[in-house]
């Protein structure tokens, strides 16, 4: 059993299998979520749950933080019973949520005012490598705060790489995640031509991945679109969501840009399905 007494605020679909890797790994968990039935399954299994995220840091060490975006962040450290309201020092504040890299400065001058440490650690990986602990975690903040929590993090991922400063884990994962857009808007646009041209989803899917532009990635992708199945491991949403992000950072490249445009044009009407459902945005034509 680790002596480190950990805390999770978010038990969405990424949130359940992280914060698994500590149990697993013996840490001392409780959770808080706001939504109460997702926090049945923690205490079915014995888990501690929190009032508020301020009772939550209370009673932990370091607390890690999984959540949509801005807003939810801004809720959970300024609210009346949010994270700042707890006035406590000496605790590390992990926020692995996408979200921009203004609003990990802005909380990680509070955190620090009051003599707690705020690491921003998003990830790049999707549910299966969250179950795998296989993530790629990328990480902004003070060195010693991350070398203190850097042996929690790789128990949730196969890379952990401090990168810079405060704010600088968000930059980052928001220039992978315009990469990621971009990879599968171009799989969509290629297999939207390839089947105007009479050559059917899944022979283009083979030719590809037998190629040297072949990955796991167009796999995956490409299958999900050969078989109809756009069940969202990584909704379009969020991708347009984490577009609109990277666009505030000053994405104003040619690939990128018009992989924002495409998402958000797409967003209203797929924003709920996965990201590869973007094929039915390109091929309207």
């Amino acid at each position: 059993m680790n002596t480190v007494k950990t805390g999770w605020i978010g038990l969405g679909k990424m949130g359940v299998p992280m914060s698994q890797q500590l149990i697993k790994a013996g840490y001392p968990l409780s959770v808080y979520n706001r939504s109460k039935d997702k926090e049945e399954v923690f205490k079915a299994q014995g888990i501690g749950i929190a009032a508020s995220p301020a009772l939550l840091l209370n009673a932990a060490d370091v607390v890690f933080i999984m959540v949509s975006d801005d807003n939810a962040i801004n809720d959970i450290f300024h609210g009346d019973e949010g994270l700042l309201a707890a006035k406590v020092s000496g605790k590390i504040i992990i926020n692995m949520s996408t979200v921009s890299p203004a609003i990990s400065k802005e909380i990680a001058a509070a955190c620090k005012a009051q003599g707690n440490y705020y690491l921003d650690a998003p990830v790049s990986g999707s549910v299966k490598q969250a179950e795998d602990a296989m993530l790629v975690i990328m990480v902004g903040g003070e060195a010693g705060a991350f070398e203190q929590a850097k042996t929690i993090l790789e128990k949730m991922g196969k890379l952990v790489m401090l990168v810079g400063g405060t704010g600088a884990g968000n930059a980052a994962k928001l220039a992978i995640n315009t990469l990621l857009g971009i990879v599968a808007q171009g799989l969509a646009e290629t297999i939207t031509l390839a089947q105007q041209n009479g050559i059917e989803a899944e022979a283009l899917i083979m030719l590809i991945s037998n190629s040297a532009l072949g990955s796991p990635f167009i796999k995956i992708k490409g299958d999900a679109i050969v078989n109809n199945n756009y069940q969202a491991a990584f909704a379009l949403k969020h991708i347009a969501k984490d577009l609109r992000l990277a666009k505030d950072l000053g994405l104003a490249t040619p690939l990128g840009y018009t992989a924002y445009q495409t998402y958000q044009a797409a967003e209203a009407a797929f924003g709920e399905e996965d990201i590869i459902a973007v094929i039915k945005q390109v091929s309207k034509g």
